[in-house]
């Protein structure tokens, strides 16, 4: 069994990090806390943690192929939400009971994420169209 402690944090898509940073950090006052590249997932990422312990995390394509300018592409060439993260407990725990419970997966194993956390994907056809992130930091 595992257990949800809470959203993580709302990734989002943008064509230009630097720009939409300094909307999320200037604007709104959320401290950058830097840019990771994760090139297993062909995405720069860029997060603005709240006060509450949850994140906002900017996503841009470092290649064409990537599953982010896919997103974009889809979208018209505009940025937006492209997926919601819930942190868990247990991440294995967690996969195991969803494929139990006949949920479709993108992962069935953990794989590295952004800021060294463990995450996974569920499918959004199985959450009614939202690609949800599963991810545990130790």
């Amino acid at each position: 069994m595992f257990k949800v402690l809470g959203v993580d944090h709302i990734g989002i898509a943008v064509t230009d990090l630097k720009e939409v940073g300094s909307f999320w950090s200037e604007a709104l006052g959320l401290p950058a806390n830097g840019e990771e590249t994760v090139a297993e997932q062909k995405v720069t990422t860029g997060f603005f943690p709240t006060p509450n312990g949850s994140e906002i995390e900017l996503l841009a394509a470092t290649e064409d192929s990537s599953p982010i300018a896919k997103f974009i592409e889809k979208n018209n060439g505009r940025g937006g939400i492209q997926h919601i993260a819930l942190r868990v407990d247990n991440l294995e725990a967690a996969l195991a009971d969803l494929k139990e419970k006949g949920v479709r997966l993108i992962d069935e194993k953990p794989r590295k994420g952004a800021g060294g956390a463990k995450i996974a994907f569920v499918h959004p056809k199985a959450s009614h169209g939202v690609l949800l992130e599963l991810c545990q930091r130790d």
